[in-house]
């Protein structure tokens, strides 16, 4: 089932639990969620580091503890203002999920305490409700996220071109599972993920300070920033074209459907296609670049003529809306367009749009 390099990995558990453990111990970061650790900690910074990094979630999670200190509070809380309170850290579902996931929680008369009994909770997958379980309860279920798997693939030189992630983490969570240590598998986790994030680098891993050093096969070939082998993304580049209108101090908006899967009742510029297709004197006053998956995004702002009566035409047109640009802070934008949209306030793109 396991490789030569894996069963030996396994067979030095206790030398490797050692190790990491004691590194672990002495020089893991100090985030908030593991200064007096609680499950609801857990659970939400669980929710919050799905596909987003470290340094972005520390200052949500602070504000967030400070607003809703329980389960008991977040599900009381109302879902527009949740949504709106993780402004910033995209995949908004997660927010939802971890709402109706707080409600249904406060009305157990107990948590689940397994990683199985934690599948079954809204927005939580494999990689979560193993977090969860053993970090708040000592199950023995190991986490296998990114990180994971760059270092169990060094360890064993595993050489497999995997698909992506998802392959990845599904071929080697049984070796993950094999290295779960009985005894503390919440700290295990932990010291696995925090090696993968703080020593083992994607490129240039600190091999030197590694405290597994001595057991990784991968270092001892030499090939360590050679794994683990992916498949070649591709990328796809999204060109899109969005209209920046104020009329009588409002600031057109298109609100997303409430069935949109990922920005679900959130607020962005509208497309310039929906109203014009080749727009007279028009000028391009921003342009707003990310990244979502496989996409790179490219989006053109365009101040453009469009015929007076705009506002009326749109009435009763739930999908775009004018708000008032002094009410914009109550409004749940998208991250990028927030940001995008105060930049262009403060030079001055407040006053009317030529008619």
């Amino acid at each position: 089932m396991f490789s030569a390099a894996a069963q030996k990995l396994i067979d030095r558990a206790e030398a490797f639990h050692e190790k990491l453990h004691a590194w672990y111990d002495a020089y893991h970061r100090l985030l908030p969620w593991r200064d007096s650790p609680s499950l609801y900690k857990t659970v939400v910074s669980e929710f919050m580091l799905q596909q987003t990094q470290v340094e972005t979630v520390l200052p949500y999670f602070e504000k967030w503890i400070a607003r809703w200190p329980d389960f008991a509070s977040l599900a009381g809380a109302a879902e527009a203002e949740v949504v709106r309170a993780w402004e910033g850290l995209g995949y908004y579902n997660r927010a939802r999920n971890l709402h109706a996931l707080a409600k249904i929680v406060a009305a157990l008369p107990e948590p689940p305490h397994t990683a199985a009994g934690w599948l079954k909770m809204p927005g939580v997958g494999p990689y979560t409700a193993a977090a969860i379980s053993s970090i708040a309860f000592g199950a023995p279920a190991a986490v296998v996220d990114g990180n994971v798997v760059r270092v169990l693939s060094r360890l064993t030189a595993n050489a497999h071109e995997f698909s992506d992630n998802g392959t990845a983490v599904k071929a080697l969570t049984p070796l993950a599972q094999k290295l779960a240590h009985e005894k503390n598998p919440g700290d295990h986790n932990q010291a696995m993920m925090e090696l993968g994030a703080t020593i083992c680098f994607r490129q240039k891993p600190v091999c030197a300070i590694c405290p597994v050093l001595e057991l990784c096969e991968a270092a001892r070939q030499g090939v360590q920033e050679k794994l683990p082998r992916f498949a070649p993304r591709i990328t796809e580049k999204v060109f899109l074209k969005r209209l920046w209108l104020v009329r009588d101090g409002k600031l057109l908006l298109r609100r997303h459907p409430s069935k949109s899967r990922r920005l679900a009742d959130l607020c962005e510029l509208p497309l310039l296609s929906r109203f014009v297709e080749t727009p007279d004197d028009a000028d391009v006053i921003a342009t707003l670049r990310r990244a979502i998956s496989n996409q790179q995004i490219e989006e053109t702002i365009y101040r453009c003529r469009l015929p007076a009566d705009i506002a009326e035409r749109l009435a009763g047109d739930d999908e775009f809306i004018f708000v008032p640009l002094a009410e914009l802070p109550e409004i749940t934008l998208s991250g990028p367009h927030r940001k995008k949209i105060s930049e262009l306030l403060k030079k001055g793109f407040s006053s009317e749009n030529p008619a």
